[in-house]
C-alpha cells in the first residue's frame, strides 16, 4: 500500500468539472465588476446624505447657540433665540438647496 495518494485522478479529469470551474470564474469575476460599480454610487450617495444632514443640523444647532448668546446678553425674553434658529434653518435650507442644484460628476 502506498501512503502517500497521488494528486492525478486515474481516470483522468473530467471535462464537465474543467468547463463548471469556467463558468464560476466568469461568474464571480461579472458579480465582482456588478458589486463594484455599485458600491461607489451608493458610497455617494451616502456621503452627500450626510452632507445635507450636518448642514441642516449645524445651522439650527449653531443659529440656536448664536441666539441663546444673545438672549444672555440682553436680557429680553427669548427673541434672540427664536430669530437666530429661524435664520438658521433658512441659512442650511439654502446650503442644501446649493448642494443639491450642483451637477454630479
Amino acid at each position: 500500500m502506498v501512503d502517500t495518494p497521488s494528486d492525478e485522478d486515474p481516470l483522468g479529469a473530467d471535462p464537465r468539472i474543467a468547463s463548471l470551474e469556467e463558468r464560476l470564474a466568469a461568474a464571480r469575476h461579472s458579480e465582482a465588476q456588478r458589486t463594484r460599480s455599485g458600491q461607489q454610487g451608493v458610497d455617494a450617495g451616502y456621503r452627500l446624505g450626510n452632507r445635507v444632514l450636518a448642514e441642516l443640523l449645524g445651522g439650527m444647532i449653531g443659529g440656536a447657540a448664536v441666539g441663546v448668546v444673545i438672549d444672555w446678553l440682553v436680557g429680553r425674553g427669548h427673541w434672540g433665540l427664536m430669530v437666530m434658529l429661524f435664520l438658521g434653518i433658512v441659512v442650511a435650507f439654502r446650503n442644501i438647496i446649493r448642494i443639491a442644484s450642483r451637477r454630479s460628476d
